[in-house]
C-alpha cells in the first residue's frame, strides 16, 4: 500500500539508486514467485493442498511486482512526485491495497487450513483441494477486493487534490483499510499458529510413545520366540535404526507413519502361544488410513510458514504503523523519507518468500537445484 508523498516540488535531480533497487526489485519477486508457481505445477510431490495457498500467495506477489511496483518505482525515481495522471494514481492505489491485502489474507488462509489438518486430520484432504478449501481461497480475493472497492468507487476523488502526490487521500479509509488489512487477521494468524503448534506437541509426544510401545512390543515377541525355541523374529531393515538412537532425544519427525518399525509374522508364529493381543494390536497400528496421518513432509511444511509469517510481520508492522499513525495523528510530523522506507521495506517481502521456500522447504529446494541445472 504505496504511499508517495512530497511536501516540496519536484527535486531536480532523478533518485537512481532507487530506480536500480526497484528494477532489481521487481525482477527478483517475478523470478522467484514464478519459480514457484512452476515447481508446484511441475513436480508433483509439491501438489498439496498447502502449496495451492503459497501459489495463491506467489500470485499476488506476482500482480504487486507487475501491476504496482513498476509505478512506484518510477515515482520514486522522480524524487516522490507523481506526474503522471491521477486516474492511474487512483488505479495504482486500488491495486495496492488489494493485492497487499490478498498477501496477508492468504496467509491467514493458510493458516486456517494448518489448524483444519492438525485438529480433525481425518476430515482433511491432503492431495485433493476439496470444497472448504475452494471457498478459503475465493474468500481471501473477494474479500481483498471488497477492502479495495473505496478506492475503485471514487473515495480517493475529494476536492483540492494536489496532483503531485499519488496517495489515499480519505484518512478515515485509510484506518479502515489498515484494520481490515492487517490488524484483525495478524492477531487471528497469531493465534491458530499457537493453537496449531499445541496440537503437534501433543501429537508428537503420543506418536514417540507409540514408537516406544512398538519397539517394547517387538522386544518381547523375540524374547518369547527365544523361550519358545522357534526360529528368531526377522525385523525389519528400519527397526536397529531406530532402536539404537536415544529416543528420548531422536528426531521421530524424519519417520513417517508407513515407516514405523513393525514386526511381520512369520508362518512358523500362525499356531503359536506367542501371538498375543498385544502383539495383534500393534500389527494393527499401521493400517490406519492414509489421509488420517500428518506425515513427515506435511510437519516440515508446517515449519516453513510461521518463517513466512514472520517475515511478513517484520516487512509489514512498520508501514502499517507509521501508515495509520499518519492518518490518525494530525500533528505528527512523519516525514516523505520514512514513508518511502517502510514502503520499501513492505514490498521486499514479496522477493523474500521463494527464498523462504528454497532454505527451509527440501521439495522445493529439490526442485529449485533440478529446474536451476537444467536451465544453467
Amino acid at each position: 500500500m504505496s504511499s508517495n508523498s512530497s511536501d516540496s516540488s519536484p527535486s531536480p535531480e532523478h533518485n537512481f539508486p532507487a530506480l536500480i533497487f526497484g528494477i532489481l526489485l521487481i525482477t527478483a519477486i517475478i523470478c522467484g514467485n514464478l519459480l514457484v508457481c512452476v515447481s508446484v505445477y511441475q513436480e508433483k510431490a509439491l501438489k498439496t493442498t498447502t502449496n495451492y495457498f503459497i501459489v495463491s500467495l506467489a500470485v499476488a506477489d506476482l500482480l504487486l511486482a507487475v501491476l504496482v511496483l513498476p509505478l512506484f518505482v518510477y515515482a520514486e525515481f522522480q524524487g516522490g512526485v507523481w506526474s503522471l495522471n491521477m486516474v492511474v494514481c487512483d488505479c495504482l492505489m486500488a491495486m495496492d491495497v488489494m493485492l497487499c491485502t490478498a498477501s496477508i489474507f492468504n496467509l491467514c488462509a493458510i493458516s486456517i487450513d494448518r489448524f483444519i489438518a492438525v485438529s480433525i486430520p481425518l476430515n482433511y484432504n491432503r492431495k485433493h483441494v476439496d470444497q472448504r478449501q475452494i471457498i478459503l481461497l475465493s474468500a481471501t480475493w473477494l474479500l481483498a477486493l471488497a477492502v479495495a472497492s473505496p478506492v475503485i468507487f471514487g473515495i480517493n476523488n475529494v476536492p483540492h487534490r494536489d496532483p503531485t502526490e499519488c496517495k489515499l487521500e480519505d484518512d478515515n479509509y485509510i484506518v479502515y483499510s489498515s484494520v481490515c488489512s492487517f490488524f484483525i487477521p495478524c492477531p487471528i494468524m497469531l493465534l491458530l499458529y499457537c493453537g496449531m503448534f499445541h496440537g503437534l506437541r501433543r501429537w508428537e509426544e503420543a506418536r514417540k510413545a507409540k514408537l516406544r510401545n512398538s519397539i517394547q512390543a517387538c522386544r518381547k515377541l523375540q524374547h518369547a520366540a527365544a523361550a519358545a525355541a522357534l526360529p528368531p523374529l526377522a525385523l525389519p531393515a528400519a527397526l536397529p535404526r531406530v532402536i539404537q538412537q536415544d529416543l528420548a532425544q531422536s528426531s521421530v519427525d524424519d519417520l513417517d507413519d508407513d515407516m514405523q518399525p513393525s514386526c511381520p509374522l512369520p508362518p512358523e508364529y500362525n499356531n503359536s502361544p506367542i501371538q498375543t493381543v498385544a502383539y495383534t494390536e500393534f500389527q494393527n497400528t499401521g493400517q490406519r488410513k492414509k489421509r488420517a496421518k500428518i506425515n513427515g513432509r506435511e510437519r516440515k511444511a508446517m515449519r516453513v510458514l510461521p518463517v513466512v509469517v514472520g517475515t511478513f510481520l517484520f516487512c509489514w508492522t512498520p508501514f502499517f504503523v507509521v501508515h495509520t499513525t499518519r492518518a490518525l495523528c494530525e500533528s505528527c510530523d512523519i516525514s516523505p523519507h520514512l514513508m518511502s522506507t517502510v514502503t520499501w521495506l513492505g514490498y521486499v517481502n514479496s522477493a523474500l518468500n521463494p527464498i523462504i521456500y528454497t532454505v527451509f522447504n527440501t521439495e522445493f529446494r529439490k526442485f529449485f537445484r533440478k529446474f536451476l541445472h537444467s536451465c544453467c
